[in-house]
């Protein structure tokens, strides 16, 4: 309880929010300067806020040299720590692993119904930031992909797209998984699942968009890469 205390008075002072959230799309380490131009603050202020935030494990440090001379620059980037606040206790990531298991358990039936239900509620999560449904075909490719962006960072992804006209693929890359630790653990039902998640989102704004691949995390990679190719 007395973390939980500790985390809500540090997110209770929006500017240092506004810090966390910055350093989460940013998916780089940052410098107490460079976060003190950002937000038109004192770099003083700025390393209270980085320094605050770090105390309770939502962001970790290290010197680096920066190879430019002079004393070396301290880095902040986010934690790997998982913060929940549940009000009384709730495990949900245990509920997770029990209900991951219980349907592999059921062989390819389950499998299909892990995918169908992932597709299903990435499909929901993108309609919920469609005004209209009959307007899709008018909007452009920018418009869509904006689209998609929001409803990324609404589930917690936070990912860079990248458009490719002449080759009509979108690239995008995924830093924050919502489900890395339970991907990490049980990476072929998880990731699986994943896959469904995005390609359901994907269909709502793009028609027979095929989802390669490319590169996932359990694998030992820095983010999850994929390309969407934009069928006509």
């Amino acid at each position: 309880m007395d973390q939980v205390l500790k985390i809500t008075s540090v997110l209770a002072d929006p500017t240092r929010y506004d810090i966390y959230q910055y350093i989460a799309r940013k998916h780089q380490e940052v410098t107490v300067q460079e976060i003190a131009d950002a937000f038109h603050i004192h770099p003083n202020v700025a390393r209270l806020h980085l320094t605050k935030l770090e105390d309770v494990n939502m962001l970790v440090s290290e010197t680096k040299k920066t190879g430019k001379g002079g004393r070396p620059s301290r880095l902040y980037r986010l934690s790997d720590d998982v913060i929940q606040l549940h009000f009384p206790f709730r495990d949900y990531q245990l509920l997770s692993k029990i209900a991951i298991q219980a349907m592999m358990k059921l062989g390819d039936a389950g499998k299909q119904a892990l995918y169908e239900t992932g597709k299903l509620f990435g499909q929901e999560l993108v309609q919920q930031h469609v005004q209209s449904m009959q307007a899709l075909e008018q909007l452009s490719i920018e418009e869509k992909m904006n689209i998609l962006q929001k409803a990324a960072e609404a589930a917690g992804f936070y990912p860079t797209f990248h458009y490719s006209e002449n080759q009509g693929k979108i690239y995008f890359e995924i830093f924050n998984c919502p489900f890395k630790e339970l991907a990490f653990t049980h990476p072929d039902s998880v990731c699986y699942m994943h896959n469904a998640f995005l390609k359901g989102m994907l269909e709502v704004l793009f028609t027979n968009a095929e989802l390669v691949t490319e590169e996932i995390m359990p694998s030992g990679c820095n983010s999850c890469t994929y390309q969407a190719i934009l069928k006509k």
